[in-house]
């Protein structure tokens, strides 16, 4: 008999409360056969029956899921005389199809990547699962292909599609295997002689199932002429009247160009199955223990009116005669529209929440957005309440999993900073009683790795460790030892730089996986999960082929985007997180259907690569809108319970969002009977918003720190000073805080470092006693092959500008040697002590000295000097303050001190390369008459003496940007600068 049972009736909870009808002899129980569509059906199904059975003992009948292929219990009860090989695994058909793929492409297109091959190869294993689920020969493709109307692009295509046709079959039978669409249908066909040769007196029952491919059908059918066989299907529409039989003739069932609407369509499958079992609709009953809730019927009734066809639409918008009646049947069906993905899974949360003050309530979260579902249960998790996701977390979102990633990504990054350290603090990397000073090191680590990258390479940051080291004179602290014995547990991953292949990949990351995690890395169902994984490449892998170790991270994050790791346990009971798969046969008191925004729920349709909508159609093949179709029954399932929140939110960060053409076309259906359409639940988006909402923030004042005078600096650089006078609180930070900004980790060459280099070249120049301008040309060069030789970029965008930024300076010292300047130091340093007891510090780029004795400071810029309104105010004081400095006889080179001297002169240099390469510019301009030298710095030791003992010998407090204009961003987020700049006088 052919049974249904519909969407509104728990089906699990009624197929086993119609079992458990059936006699009191537990033993017939035990012999029935049920079969299922896959695992988590017989999951429900034996959760139903222990609902049912009132807390006493029983015997289960066999449960056994007919579509998961990776399932052995079909197999086990269909392998009586099936004498086919056992089904190649999936992991290694999409390796040796990618490879083929690879092969085709190395001609075809040489660039494309290995990623790239491996993505169609696992697309053409889909369209081989297709053609065999539809038992279609591969060979027919030559025919559908070669059709005189075909574009000519897709015989091209027919030259990669030959690989499942001619290729992929040697290699199968090489490997001493059989398909897995071929085997599941040869296990059919086997189970269903068996049975035509020997009928079981037992009940054999198939129920949920709605697949539609022949050998499926084949099954069903087998069912139904069995003495005890009954098939049950999910959910059928049974609408008799004259509008629901025009609804369902204008499903169109056969596969045929053109039908995209009616595949769409949500009870399109079980119309192509009831057409290959040859049975009516009229033929269907309801199953006896499916008692219908006319309530409930009524609004699947208008659901299911809600999706006709367009050709069955008319009189759509009439509203009922029973409006009253269709309003009730809404009532419970309530919507949440959020404004954004975040308020949408807080409300959510606590609707899960709320469900359980209700004992005995259950409730489940259906969504396919797994971001949206993973939001949900960590919200649920503030409040003690662990919830199930039926989808799992992919394993590259487990510790075991992102630290394998991690590994390749610091291969393919040759051990840069970022991705090194990423690697070094990974939570299971020494997870132990010596984390912590593993950790110690990988900080100490971070700060020498700052600033411009080293060399690449485990040997490059050895040596950058030295050199830093080195450089600070400090004491190793262990730092060079324990370095050198990461090195050695990073030298197997080293060694697969270059051109690798995935089995010494897998072997190398489960080397220096245990020897960084030991056992850590394999723990727990994620662990088990990675070690088979990489053990499987490792046995396997090399058929894929080499691949260049930077398409080591896409390539592994590929291989494992198909293995998720579900709890076996440990989520509450009466809630759950379930895909629209997953929730196809399961019920609950309060149905969430969530994430419906068009994109989300449908999903939008991947064009598929191989097999074309045309080709589709000549092959007989169901179109891509049947995942449509999928989805909309999906929809309607849920849509059954008593309670059901339907949710969406408005916008996400890519800007607004359009409603589920689901949800648009049922909210515009029951806007027939109702005048709001479903019913806007705005309580839950109210509370999840003041739920973490605070009190309005209270804004800083303006940060003024006085610390006593005894404790401020009593010596200070000649920079220091402009810092002091255009932000003291930045002073305060830098001097008194000694806080310092940590340079970027894996940076480029900045104009820092670039002007730093420049000053190096023109120093060692001055220096060399020989102002040959091919001598300065050569240290140039030796510069730039330093400094670019790990930036090809650097080396071409600046490598220009430096070579003529050096050569005008070089020409411009010339110059001013022949109007008989000498240079007399470079970069020279002084000290003086002013009258009020405060030492000033200083270093000048380059002194000159002329023949009577006068002296002339030049300082290299390679961006825009200060200006000369700047330095006549007092706001710019470097220069003039070297001159007091060297006025005085205080710079010396070396262990050699240079003679004091009248300043006549104070010069930027402005060294840009571009198409001026170089600048000299008096500090103080040429214009308006500025003051002569002497003078300007005679007052400038005056004022910055006053403005020193002020704010250095008296309590004067430091407050933030003086000056903005002159301020530096280093210290802003610490004076928060945001909070009170436009603020109204009286708040800050």
């Amino acid at each position: 008999m052919l049974f249904t049972i519909p969407n509104h009736v728990g089906f699990v909870d009624a197929l086993a409360a119609g079992l458990l009808a059936r006699g009191d002899d537990p033993q017939q129980l035990a012999r029935t056969l049920v079969l299922l569509p896959n695992r988590r059906a017989v999951r429900a199904l034996t959760e139903a029956f222990v609902r049912h059975c009132a807390g006493g003992g029983l015997l289960l009948p066999r449960l056994v899921p007919v579509g998961d292929l990776d399932e052995d219990s079909f197999d086990r009860l269909a392998a009586g005389d099936l004498l086919l090989p056992p089904a190649v695994s999936a992991l290694t058909r999409r390796l040796e199809l990618g490879r083929l793929v690879r092969q085709r492409l190395a001609g075809a297109q040489p660039s494309r990547s290995a990623v790239e091959g491996l993505r169609l190869g696992s697309a053409l294993a889909d369209a081989l699962d297709t053609l065999l689920a539809e038992e279609i020969p591969p060979e027919q493709l030559r025919e559908a292909v070669a059709d005189a109307d075909m574009a000519h692009h897709w015989q091209e295509t027919l030259a990669f599609l030959d690989i499942i046709i001619t290729a992929w079959p040697p290699e199968r039978d090489r490997l001493g295997a059989s398909d897995g669409g071929t085997r599941l249908t040869a296990a059919i066909d086997a189970l269903i002689a068996r049975w035509q040769a020997a009928p079981p007196a037992t009940p054999v029952i198939a129920a949920g199932i709605t697949s539609a491919t022949p050998a499926i059908g084949r099954l069903l059918a087998a069912v139904l002429a069995l003495p005890q066989g009954q098939v049950i299907l999910p959910g059928l529409d049974t609408n008799l009247s004259e509008a629901g039989t025009a609804r369902w003739e204008a499903i169109i069932a056969t596969p045929t160009e053109g039908v995209a609407e009616s595949e769409a369509h949500p009870h399109h499958a079980l119309k192509r199955l009831l057409a290959r079992l040859g049975w009516a609709r009229d033929e269907v009953r309801l199953w006896p223990h499916a008692l219908p809730d006319p309530l409930l019927a009524r609004r699947e009734e208008e659901v299911i009116a809600a999706f006709a066809p367009a050709d069955a639409g008319e009189g759509w918008a009439e509203p009922p005669a029973d409006a009253d009646a269709a309003r009730a049947a809404f009532a419970a069906v309530r919507v949440v529209e959020a404004d954004t993905p975040a308020e949408e899974a807080q409300a959510l949360a606590l609707a899960l929440r709320e469900a359980l003050e209700t004992p005995g309530r259950t409730a489940a979260l259906v969504t396919p957005d797994r971001a949206l579902a993973r939001r949900v249960a960590a919200h649920c998790r503030r409040w003690g309440i662990a919830v199930d996701d039926s989808a799992g977390q992919p394993l590259a979102r487990t510790p075991p999993g992102s630290l394998a990633l991690a590994l390749v990504a610091a291969l393919a990054e040759h051990f840069a900073p970022v991705a090194l350290l990423a690697l070094l603090k990974h939570p299971l990397v020494r997870r132990g009683e010596d984390r912590l000073a593993w950790l110690d090191h990988v900080r100490q680590l971070d700060l020498v790795l700052r600033g411009v990258r080293p060399a690449p390479g485990l040997d490059g940051i050895a040596a950058h460790v030295d050199a830093w080291l080195n450089e600070k004179r400090r004491e190793d602290e262990g730092l060079a030892d324990w370095w050198a014995e990461v090195s050695a547990l990073l030298a197997p991953l080293e060694a697969e730089a270059g051109t690798t292949d995935l089995a010494r990949l897998a072997l190398a990351l489960q080397s220096v996986a245990e020897a960084l995690a030991g056992e850590a890395a394999w723990a727990g169902p994620d662990g088990r999960a990675l070690a088979a994984r990489l053990e499987a490449l490792g046995l396997e892998g090399s058929v894929f082929g080499g691949f260049g170790s930077d398409e080591a991270p896409a390539l592994l994050a590929a291989l494992f985007a198909d293995i998720a790791i579900r709890p076996a346990w440990g989520g509450h009971p009466r809630l759950s997180i379930l895909g629209p798969v997953e929730a196809q046969l399961m019920r609950a008191d309060l149905m969430i259907l969530a994430g419906l925004n068009e994109g989300s729920w449908p999903a939008p349709l991947s064009p598929d690569p191989w097999l074309a909508p045309a080709i589709r159609a000549r092959l007989g093949l169901p179109g891509q809108a049947r995942a449509i179709g999928t989805a909309a029954a999906d929809f309607i399932r849920a849509l059954g319970a008593p309670q059901v929140l339907v949710s969406r939110a408005r916008r996400d960060a890519g800007g607004p969002m359009l409603p589920s053409r689901f949800m648009a076309r049922l909210d515009a259906h029951v806007a027939r009977f109702s005048d709001a359409g479903l019913i806007r639940e705005t309580r839950l988006v109210r509370i999840a918003r003041g739920l973490d909402a605070e009190q309005p923030p209270r804004p800083s004042a303006r940060p003024a720190p006085c610390p006593p005078p005894e404790l401020r600096p009593r010596s200070l650089s000649v920079t220091e000073v402009d810092t002091l006078i255009a932000d003291p609180f930045a002073f305060y930070a830098a001097r008194m805080l000694r806080l310092k900004p940590l340079d970027p980790l894996d940076a480029d060459p900045g104009a820092a470092d670039r002007g730093k280099l420049l000053h190096g070249v023109l120093e060692d120049w001055i220096k060399s006693g020989s102002l040959d301008p091919a001598r300065l040309a050569g240290l140039g060069e030796a510069m730039l092959l330093r400094a670019c030789g790990g930036f090809p970029l650097l080396a071409a965008l600046w490598g220009p500008r430096a070579r003529r930024a050096l050569d005008w300076a070089g020409q411009e010292l010339l110059a001013r040697v022949a109007a008989g300047w000498q240079p007399l130091a470079a970069e020279a340093r002084g000290e003086i002590t002013l009258d009020n007891g405060i030492t000033l510090k200083g270093r000048a780029d380059r002194i000159d000295r002329d023949d009577t004795g006068r002296l002339a400071i030049i300082d290299y810029k390679t961006g825009a000097p200060p200006g000369p309104q700047q330095v006549r105010e007092g706001l710019s004081n470097q220069l003039p303050l070297l001159a007091v400095i060297a006025g005085e006889g205080a710079f010396h080179e070396g262990s050699r001190r240079l003679p004091a001297g009248p300043v006549e002169m104070l010069e930027y240099w402005r060294l840009s390369g571009g198409e001026t390469p170089g600048v000299a510019r008096p500090a103080l301009g040429k214009k308006d008459k500025p003051p002569p030298v002497p003078d300007h710095v005679s007052d400038t030791r005056d004022v910055v003496t006053s403005i020193l003992t002020r704010m250095l010998l008296r309590p004067t407090p430091f407050v933030a940007q003086l000056h903005p204009a002159l301020s530096w961003p280093d210290y802003d987020h610490l004076a928060r600068v945001q909070e009170w700049r436009n603020l109204p006088p009286d708040n800050g």
